[in-house]
């Protein structure tokens, strides 16, 4: 074999060293380009999963037997294990806050200051007081009324207020300050009917209408025959 031979034997050798190693960096460089999805994140287009929400659905002040309650309901949403209990906070804006944790997703609580008997009997009230028998306001929890801040908590948090229950004919919450029952308006005078006294006129029937013509009739002919009395009088006296 020459010499001339060999050198271009390997040339060529060299040249399909270095298109292979080209080929084989291509390949390596486009798996590189297209990124392995996060683990329950393949349809999200970002990669990233949507943020976890907190949905506050109900929030009710009602008062029963007397006895200030709160009812409310949360939903949690965008989590693979949502949990199902939720951490209520009673925002108090100049002290310590009143916290209700491992509650349901949905229920009602106890009013902060309010006391309940055994028997569902309503004990005391938050922001009042009693004293030598008497009933009077000011107490530690006067922050909740009229109205109080709310946080509910589970991953996310949510934030609300709330007024306080307002009381009705047939529950106080503030003990003794139940309204008085409505009541109607007295009419215009005149417009209530003497005891005793009928103001509906009946109708008047046939007979009733015969009878009035048959007097008119009546009235007519004895005026003419009085008219008729007179005159022959007076022919036979002239």
């Amino acid at each position: 074999m020459s010499r001339r031979g060999a050198v271009r034997r390997r040339a060529m050798a060299g040249t399909g060293l270095a298109v292979a190693l080209l080929l084989g960096g291509a390949g390596t460089a486009f798996a590189d380009i297209d990124p392995e999805p996060s683990p329950g994140t393949s349809d999200d287009v970002d990669g990233y999963a949507p943020e976890p929400v907190l949905t506050v659905g109900l929030v009710d002040p009602v008062c029963d037997g007397d006895v200030p309650y709160l009812r409310y309901a949360v939903s949690v949403e965008n989590l693979e294990d949502p949990p199902d209990t939720v951490t209520i906070t009673w925002v108090n804006p100049g002290g310590a806050n009143v916290v209700q944790p491992d509650l349901p997703l949905s229920g009602r609580v106890l009013w902060p200051g309010a006391v309940v008997g055994d028997d569902g009997t309503a004990l005391d009230w938050p922001g009042w007081r009693l004293e030598d028998g008497v009933w009077v306001e000011g107490d530690e929890f006067d922050w909740v009324r009229p109205s109080v801040g709310l946080e509910f908590e589970v991953n996310p948090t949510a934030t609300a207020t709330v007024g306080y229950p307002e009381s009705s004919p047939a529950c106080a919450t503030p003990p003794g300050e139940t309204p008085p029952p409505e009541t109607t308006p007295p009419g215009e005078p005149g417009d209530t009917p003497t005891p005793g006294t009928s103001t509906t006129e009946l109708p008047r029937t046939g007979a009733e209408v015969a009878g009035l013509v048959a007097l008119a009739v009546g009235l007519v002919a004895a005026g003419t025959a009085a008219v008729l009395a007179v005159r022959r009088r007076r022919t036979t006296e002239d």
